[in-house]
Parts: structure tokens; C-alpha cells; sequence
């Protein structure tokens, strides 16, 4: 079982807070301009690392529109779009690259890229990228996989709309061509996705199954799922962003803005902090609060000798008297002195 992966100088893994990636995608709209307020809006958020995706329309697919090459359907934020021309308008130009990358760094951001196939594995190589990402639906391309695999990298692969098996077939090829260092994401590949169908359990079935570190892509609206997700041992959130949820980038609909972005930093951190561990015991800081559990108090005066009653004894706060589950046990006994109502009562007190 490896438990963290270190890419740069962060580590990832349970014993670190999660590691935010803020996916650019499409979201610069064709402006390189755009692409870099991008990247403050990460830095300025918080993130830990920006990726932006590495392909071509050519690289990707061909100039066709019969069949599946055209996608036909209204629930989709892409209907009418032909493959092609959903990546033609959704591309990050390679000449872009550099810039983007040395921006990021100038901003204390990582900055890796999703390579989608071979050549962009040796462009991205030139540029001594720290890690690699795997698309859903890049995981099923061997070629590509002991590419990357062969660089000795970091890898992070995302689990979209694949089976077990086909996870298993994926990471076998990867391990044996090289990967020493792999993260998986549990991923839903719809656009936005329902949070009904995020399956955050499986978190745990991925780490217990491949021996790595898992996090999670997420797709859906808002921060919910990906906050959920740490709670369930999540060591890896990425989410797409956008400069405004309502401007025209390709997967605005799903992205979150900066201050979307903030706050899921933010509580990503302080929910991951919360974890602590699986002991049942009294927090540090409640110790001092103890004082303030319910206790035995004398709550109307009693002379010596008489006798401890319900009337005269009650379970109150503060919590500086006998222990509530003693009370039985001292009912019928009586005063070895006078004692004054408001007294905390002690064993000292009774005959």
C-alpha cells in the first residue's frame, strides 16, 4: 500500500490536506489572456495546482459528423457540437503552454496538463511537466498509458465511466511500464453530474483494491460532493474552473469561480482536519468543559445529621459534585455537617 505520492514538493496522501487542482479546460474561451486570470483566480483561491488539457481537434478525433462523431442530445451542455468542433473551440494552444506553465509556477502553483495522446506526451516532456493526468476516457489507450508510465512520473488517472476491470487493465499496464507513483480519481463522466451518482464510497473500495492514494474528479454543482469526498478519504479534489459561472466557457455550467474555489479550499481543509483519528476519547480541549457536566449539588440547606433526599439533592451543572450515577447510592444517607445549598456535594460531606 503506498499512502502518499509527492509531486514537486507537496506530498499527497491521507496525512496531508487535500490537494486542490484547478482544471482550466476550455474555460479561456480561445484567450490566452483569460487563461492566465485563470490561474491568479487558482492562486488567489488557494489551489495547489492548475492543469490544463494537452490536444488537438486532429489528435483527438476526425473532421466528421455522421454517427457518434455529432452529439445529438438536449440534456447535453454540447448538443449540436461535432467532436471535432467541441475540441476545436475547447483546445488550449500548445504555443500557450510554456507561458501558462511559468505563470503558474510564478504564482506558487504546480502546473501539469492531461496528455491525450502520444505526441503530447513528448511536447509536454519538453517542458519537464511534474506529473501526468489520464483522462476517463484516455484510460483505455494503452499506447498512451506506457508512454507516460515510462517517464517515471507522477500519474494521476481518473476512473470515469469505466469498470472495476477496466481500472485493473489500466493500472496493471501502467505499473508495468513503469508508474511507481499513481493516484486514482473516482470520477462520474456526465456533464454536470447528479451528485446521486458521485458513489463517494467507492473512495475507499479504490484504495483498499489498487494500493494507492484516491481522489476525486468532480462534475457535479457546488461544493457538497467534493467536500463529502474528504470526509471519505479523498486526498486529491479537482474541479473545473471558470471566471464566472454564467460567462461562456465550455464547462462553465459545472465550474466553480474563484470564491467558489476559496471556499472549497477552505473547507476541504477544515473537513480533512476534522477527520482526527478512529479513538473515542475526550478531546484536549474539553477538558476544561468537563466542569461543566451535570453533577450531585445540595440545592436546599441541610443540617447535620439529616438525612440526603431528592428534595434536598439534585443532578445540576455545573459538574464539580459527585458523579450523577453515584446519586442512588447516596439517597437515605445523612449530613456529617451542615451544608449550605449551592454546595457541590463530596463523599466528605456524607455520614
Amino acid at each position: 500500500m503506498i499512502d502518499s505520492i509527492q509531486i514537486g514538493n507537496t506530498k499527497i496522501g491521507a496525512e496531508s490536506s487535500p490537494f486542490i487542482i484547478a482544471e482550466l479546460s476550455g474555460n479561456h474561451s480561445g484567450s490566452k489572456e483569460r487563461a492566465l486570470e485563470l490561474i491568479d483566480a487558482a492562486a488567489e483561491a488557494g489551489a495547489d495546482a492548475i492543469k490544463l488539457q494537452t490536444y488537438t481537434p486532429e489528435t483527438m478525433t476526425i473532421n466528421e459528423t455522421s454517427g457518434l462523431f455529432s452529439i445529438k442530445n438536449p440534456k447535453s451542455l454540447w448538443n449540436g457540437y461535432s467532436l471535432f468542433e467541441l475540441y476545436e473551440k475547447a483546445q488550449t494552444p500548445w504555443e500557450w503552454h510554456k507561458d501558462c506553465f511559468e505563470y503558474a509556477s510564478k504564482k506558487g502553483l504546480i502546473a501539469f496538463s492531461s496528455a491525450f495522446d502520444l505526441s503530447s506526451v513528448d511536447f509536454l516532456e519538453s517542458l519537464n511537466v511534474p506529473a501526468y493526468k489520464i483522462s476517463s476516457f484516455e484510460n483505455n489507450y494503452p499506447c498512451l498509458l506506457k508512454k507516460v508510465a515510462a517517464t517515471r512520473k507522477p500519474v494521476i488517472m481518473s476512473t470515469g465511466a469505466s469498470s472495476l476491470e477496466e481500472i485493473d487493465r489500466s493500472v496493471k499496464i501502467l505499473r508495468s511500464n513503469g508508474c511507481e507513483k499513481l493516484i486514482l480519481l473516482k470520477c462520474t463522466s456526465n456533464y454536470p453530474a447528479d451528485c446521486k451518482e458521485s458513489n463517494l464510497n467507492a473512495i475507499a473500495s479504490l484504495s483498499r483494491i489498487f494500493g494507492c492514494p484516491v481522489g476525486l474528479s468532480d462534475h457535479t454543482i457546488g461544493i457538497g460532493v467534493p467536500i463529502a469526498s474528504v470526509a471519505l478519504g479523498a486526498c486529491v479534489i479537482e474541479k473545473h474552473l471558470t471566471l464566472s459561472v454564467g460567462d461562456d466557457g465550455i464547462d462553465s455550467a459545472f465550474s466553480l469561480d474563484s470564491s467558489g474555489l476559496k471556499t472549497l479550499v477552505d473547507e476541504s481543509k477544515r473537513a480533512w482536519k476534522s477527520l482526527g483519528n478512529s479513538t473515542v476519547k475526550i478531546a484536549d480541549s474539553e477538558v476544561d468543559s468537563r466542569k461543566y457536566k451535570r453533577s450531585v449539588y445540595v440545592v436546599e440547606n441541610i443540617k447535620k445529621g439529616e438525612t440526603l433526599s431528592r428534595s434536598n439533592l439534585r443532578v445540576i451543572r455545573p459538574g464539580d459534585g459527585l458523579s450523577p450515577y453515584d446519586l442512588e447510592n447516596i439517597l437515605g444517607c445523612t449530613a456529617k455537617t451542615d451544608l449550605k445549598r449551592g454546595t457541590p456535594l463530596s463523599w466528605e460531606h456524607i455520614k
